[in-house]
C-alpha cells in the first residue's frame, strides 16, 4: 500500500534515504552563496552528461494558507505558467520545450518548486525565465477563471473520485484538528469555489521574493558561473517583508480517534497514524532515527515483515504499507495501513499490522535484520544518483524542511548508528491507543454505468 503519495515525503523511508544519498561521494561538492537580498543559490557539479536540473524553492505551501482559501499555494503554483510582463499564458512551457527540456512545477505542506531539465546549454535562458515570473507574473482576471476551474476539476480527479485519497484526506482532517497539515494541499472544495483572483495575487505578493526563495542547480555546469547568472538575474531585486508564521500547534491527543469514509470503491482499505516526533536536533535526537529503521524493516523491501508476514504468510491483506518521514516543517506520523484480502476485514488486518509492531517491541530486531535494511537502502540510493533530479530534490527538500544540506553527512551517521535496543524503544513507546487516529474504507456498490473522469484539458501540474 503506497502511503506516500498521502504524506508530505516523496519516498518510504525519506529522510533516510535522504541522506544517504546526499551524503554520497558524488554530492561532495555543493556549493553556495547568497545575495544581498536573500536569495540563497546552492548548485551541485555534476559533469557525467551534458545536462542541468534548475530548480527555484519557494519557502511557502499549504501548511501556510488560511481557512477559507485553502488551496491558494497549489493554485498560485498553476498560475505561474500563464504569463508575465514578458510572456504570454503558455510560452514559458514553449521555450523550455523549444530548448529540448521539460518542466513541471509541485506544491507540497511546506513548500512550492519549480524546475526545469534542459540541456546544460539552455540553463541561462531558465535562470532568466525563472527571474522574471519571481516579480513579474500577470495574474489576470479571466486567466485566474480558467485555471481555477482546471485546479477544480484536478481535485475531482484526484481526490473525490479516489477512494484511498479520500479516506486519506479524511486521516490527516481528524488526526490535526488545529495544525495546518489538517488541511488537504489542493484545497477544500468550497475554498476553492469561493476563490478569487485577489487571493492569488496577495500569495504572490506576499512569498514570491528573493528571501523566501533559493536556487537548486545540480548538472554540466560551473558554480561561479552560475552564481553569476544569477546576480545578474535576481540581483535587483529587493526584498520583501514576510508575514509573520503563525503556526498553531497540534493540542496533545488524549485518545483514540475513528472514522468511517463511505465511497464507492471495490475493496475496504486501512490507515492508521499515530503521532511521533520529528527530527529537531540533528545532533542529539535517536528516536527519529530509530523510527526510520523501523519504517524500513516494516516495509522497506519485498522480504520486509508486512508483506512477508501478512501478505504472503498469512494471507490477510493483498498489500500493506508502513511509512514514516521524519524531516518536515510541521508535525509527523508513524503510518501503517493496507487492504484485507477477501474473505478478511480490516479489524483483522487492524491486529495483525498492531501485532508486527508489538512483536518488535517485545523480541526486538535481528543484527541482520538491521544491517540489511541500512544496505538496501544505501544501495538504492546509489542509483538514484544517476538522477540530478533526483539530486536537485533531496537538496531541495533538507532546506525546505528545515534543515541544512550540510547536515546529511551527519545525518548519515546518526542513522547507521541506530541500534537494535533502539529500534525496540520507540516500538515500544509509541504506538498505544490514546495517540492513534484510525481511517476505514467503507466500500459503497460501484455505478456500473459510471465513466472515469477525463483529465482536465490544461492540467500538467
Amino acid at each position: 500500500m503506497d502511503l506516500r503519495r498521502f504524506s508530505n515525503g516523496i519516498a518510504l523511508c525519506g529522510a533516510l534515504a535522504l541522506t544517504l544519498a546526499a551524503a554520497s561521494p558524488a554530492r561532495a561538492n555543493p556549493y553556495e552563496t547568497t545575495l544581498s537580498n536573500g536569495l540563497r543559490v546552492i548548485v551541485k557539479e555534476d559533469h557525467r552528461a551534458p545536462v542541468a536540473m534548475h530548480m527555484v524553492w519557494y519557502r511557502v505551501g499549504a501548511m501556510d494558507e488560511k481557512d477559507g482559501t485553502t488551496g491558494i499555494a497549489h493554485l498560485l503554483e498553476h498560475m505561474m505558467f500563464k504569463g508575465t510582463k514578458k510572456l504570454k499564458p503558455g510560452e514559458f512551457n514553449d521555450i523550455v520545450a523549444r530548448a529540448g527540456g521539460n518542466d513541471n512545477a509541485f506544491t507540497s505542506h511546506d513548500y512550492t518548486a519549480y524546475f526545469q531539465r534542459v540541456p546544460a546549454a539552455a540553463l541561462p535562458k531558465m535562470i532568466e525565465l525563472e527571474a522574471d515570473r519571481m516579480r513579474n507574473l500577470v495574474i489576470g482576471d479571466d486567466e485566474f477563471a480558467r485555471e481555477l476551474k482546471v485546479v477544480m476539476e484536478e481535485r475531482r480527479l484526484r481526490t473525490d473520485d479516489q477512494p484511498q485519497a479520500q479516506m486519506h484526506e479524511q486521516l490527516m482532517a481528524s488526526a490535526f484538528i488545529a495544525h495546518p497539515y489538517r488541511r488537504p494541499v489542493i484545497g477544500w472544495m468550497n475554498d476553492l469555489e469561493k476563490m478569487r483572483p485577489d487571493d492569488a495575487r496577495n500569495w504572490y505578493r506576499l512569498w514570491y521574493a528573493p528571501n523566501n526563495a533559493y536556487v537548486v542547480v545540480v548538472g554540466d555546469v560551473d558554480h561561479k558561473r552560475v552564481f553569476e547568472l544569477v546576480k545578474k538575474h535576481y540581483g535587483h531585486m529587493k526584498p520583501v517583508a514576510q508575514p509573520v508564521r503563525k503556526v498553531t500547534a497540534e493540542p496533545p491527543q488524549t485518545g483514540e480517534r475513528r472514522i468511517v469514509v463511505k465511497a464507492p470503491a471495490e475493496l475496504p482499505q486501512l490507515a492508521m497514524a499515530w503521532k511521533v516526533p520529528k527530527l529537531s536536533d540533528v545532533e542529539n535526537d535517536r528516536e527519529p532515527y530509530a523510527l526510520e529503521v523501523l519504517a524500513g524493516i516494516l516495509d522497506g523491501h519485498a522480504a520486509s515483515r508486512l508483506p512477508r508476514a501478512l501478505v504472503r504468510s498469512s494471507q490477510i491483506a493483498v498489500e500493506v504499507g508502513a511509512y514514516y518521514d521524519s524531516t518536515a516543517r510541521g508535525e509527523v506520523t508513524f503510518m501503517l495501513g493496507g487492504t484485507p484480502a477477501k474473505g478478511h476485514t480490516v479489524a483483522e488486518l487492524e491486529t495483525a499490522l498492531r501485532a508486527e509492531v508489538k512483536r518488535i517491541a517485545d523480541e526486538g530486531v535481528s543484527a541482520a535484520e538491521l544491517e540489511r535494511i541500512k544496505t538496501l537502502t544505501v544501495a538504492a540510493q546509489i542509483y538514484k544518483l544517476d538522477s540530478t533530479y533526483v539530486q536537485a530534490m533531496e537538496i531541495g527538500r533538507l532546506e525546505a524542511s528545515g534543515y541544512r544540506w550540510q547536515d546529511a553527512d551527519r545525518m548519515l551517521e546518526k542513522l547507521r548508528s541506530v541500534t537494535a535496543d533502539e529500534v525496540q524503544a520507540v516500538a515500544r513507546k509509541y504506538f498505544g491507543d490514546d495517540t492513534l487516529t484510525v481511517a476505514v474504507l467503507d466500500p459503497q456498490p460501484l455505478d456500473p454505468d459510471a465513466k472515469p473522469r477525463a483529465k482536465p484539458a490544461g492540467l500538467r501540474h
